[in-house]
């Protein structure tokens, strides 16, 4: 009898920490929690802060006994680097949705997008999208929008701590912000949009920070791919210290 085969089962990686993932476009976090569990046979991964399937950059996985600082971790304000659009607008407020409309954006000024831009810092009102998974009666905004439905939101409080301008070429203007758990990029370039008078929408967006932890921590998708457990569970251990120093462990 010819013997199989075919590769043996990884032994479960019993390892605990976190990993910092650079998402990919196109991938969700989910896709990014479901590969790494399977790629290294982890019984309990996790991930805090979800990014949307169009955004890249930082993921924050939990590995193991660190699944318990899920929600802490969740909470961290974030950064991001994102590029608004002007004179568009879309069903979901970034390039993912339909078109709802195209308006003229040429009156308006660099000055004016600095002073609409600057006026959203600080502690403010923001109306969830509703293509986001904030419940409303009990059911995911999201799964209404898939009916092609639109409910009422009440609107729920943020910080915005920080916006910096990094360029500026009318229609598009690319800044970075630093904002609360719960901040909808999408939604904050939208409300720009609308208070300049010609709408808005996030053509790109990237996150760069969440809490302590940095973008240039990182791994690809594709290094991952490269890697077997080994490799995997000596990369964990690079940051182990870091982790210990931030839960008092």
């Amino acid at each position: 009898m010819e013997e199989s085969r075919k590769k043996p089962r990884r032994d479960a990686f019993n390892g605990d920490g976190i990993l910092l993932v650079d998402k990919p476009k196109e991938w969700t976090s989910f896709d990014v929690v479901n590969f790494v569990r399977a790629r290294f046979n982890i019984p309990k991964v996790g991930h805090c802060g979800t990014l949307d399937p169009a955004a890249t950059g930082l993921l924050v996985l939990v590995i193991g006994k660190f699944t318990r600082f899920s929600q802490k971790l969740s909470g961290d304000d974030k950064t991001y680097e994102a590029t608004l659009l002007l004179g568009t607008e879309t069903d979901t407020q970034d390039m993912d949705g339909t078109v709802t409309a195209e308006n003229d954006w040429s009156a308006v000024t660099p000055e004016q997008v600095t002073e609409a831009l600057i006026s959203f810092t600080g502690d403010i009102m923001q109306i969830p999208p509703m293509v986001s998974a904030v419940k409303v009666d009990g059911k995911r905004l999201y799964e209404i929008a898939r009916k092609g439905k639109e409910v009422a939101r009440e609107p729920r409080p943020i910080h915005i701590e920080r916006i910096d301008i990094t360029r500026m070429e009318l229609p598009q203007a690319d800044f970075t912000v630093k904002c609360s758990k719960g901040t909808y990029i999408r939604t904050l370039c939208a409300d720009i949009g609308a208070k300049l008078g010609c709408g808005g929408v996030l053509y790109g967006l990237r996150r760069t920070q969440s809490g302590m932890f940095d973008l240039a921590d990182a791994v690809t998708v594709e290094t991952l791919k490269t890697w077997e457990q080994p490799e995997f569970a000596a990369h964990i251990n690079i940051l182990l210290s870091k982790q210990i120093a931030a839960f008092g462990g």
